[in-house]
């Protein structure tokens, strides 16, 4: 385990692949298959892809994990949301208490949903003025992130629930990929026009006062516990060989954070689909990310990730049920 960015960082960059044998099979397996070839597009993509990060040919999702994590943000001190920080612990509860959209979500696609509150009553430093975390904070909220993965996950979906995240998500954006700051800030729950400008002018100041900084720095500087805690869940998914579906731009964002540190950090993810925040499809391009599903969702908690886990069922339902032309008794051409 990790107790520096130094020991982390280590961690990122020496995860393995996946394993290439079962790439190989499952690729052979797709050319057997009673269809012609290609036809279920990129489903058969995602089936192999899987197969090869889980090491079986002929795989099964047995035990998906969504994992959501909540944070709370010093930056709203500049006015960035439409609403108080206090939301971020009621919205907890109304998770444990399976009340909100990603609990009849992690039903219906057969997913354990784990919640994870960190420091809600000590929100981040306000980063328009300081770095957001410490070191030390960071890392802790890395381990926490690493440490909710369950050691029998076979398919990750990590979330976020933060009040004032959109506007740390859109810091560390334009932080790491440039373009002006009204370029990555969005509306995100609902704030108005001065809302807006406010939320634009936070972005520009963050990023003026921690120029320079790349990756994990940026993490430390421009995120929060969240933000934190889903890039750790996304790299002990790595260290583990656990395929990950990437929500929306906040969970985006973290995932780039590990992409600046090492080139080949999200390889073992997909993206779960395109948000309705505008600046989220800009970052999937900048990660050479095509989502999985466009149904204009923008609400975090996983929801769009988990959403995809059926994309991902289907496709690896289909790799391993299907029955082979020898076995069907089908002619080839």
């Amino acid at each position: 385990m990790f107790t520096t960015t130094a020991e982390f960082l280590e961690l990122l960059r020496s995860a393995p692949g996946p394993h290439p044998q079962a790439q190989l099979d499952a690729a052979d397996r797709n050319a057997q298959l009673t269809k012609p070839p290609g036809a279920l597009g990129r489903l058969e993509d995602l089936a192999q892809w899987y197969a090869g990060w889980r090491g079986d040919s002929r795989p099964s999702i047995d035990a998906a994990q969504i994992v959501v994590f909540a944070g709370n943000h010093g930056v709203c001190a500049q006015g960035v949301s439409a609403f108080p920080s206090e939301v971020t612990a009621q919205m907890v509860l109304n998770f444990q208490a399976g009340g909100a959209a990603i609990n009849q979500l992690a039903k219906a696609v057969g997913a354990q949903l784990d919640v994870h509150a960190l420091e809600l009553d000590r929100p981040t430093q306000d980063f328009t003025q300081a770095p957001a975390m410490t070191e030390a904070e960071l890392v802790s909220a890395l381990r926490t992130g690493w440490d909710a993965v369950r050691p029998e996950t076979d398919l990750l979906v990590a979330g976020e629930m933060g009040i004032g995240n959109t506007t740390s998500a859109a810091a560390i954006a334009c932080a790491l990929f440039g373009k002006e700051p009204a370029a990555w800030t969005g509306r995100g729950t609902g704030v108005d026009d001065a809302g807006l400008a406010a939320k634009t002018a936070a972005v520009s100041a963050g990023v003026s006062l921690h120029a320079g900084r790349s990756g994990l720095d940026v993490l430390q500087c421009l995120g929060g516990r969240e933000i934190a805690a889903m890039a750790g869940a996304i790299a002990a998914a790595r260290s583990r060989r656990i395929p990950v579906i990437l929500d929306g731009f906040i969970c985006c964002a973290a995932a780039a954070c590990l992409a600046a540190e090492a080139p080949d950090a999200l390889v073992h993810c997909v993206a779960g689909h395109q948000s309705a925040e505008a600046a989220h499809g800009e970052v999937l391009d900048a990660l050479g990310l095509s989502p999985l599903l466009l149904l204009n969702m923008r609400l975090g908690e996983a929801s769009g990730g988990a959403t995809a886990i059926s994309i991902l069922r289907a496709a690896v339902a289909c790799h391993s049920g299907m029955a082979t032309f020898a076995e069907a008794g089908v002619a080839t051409k």
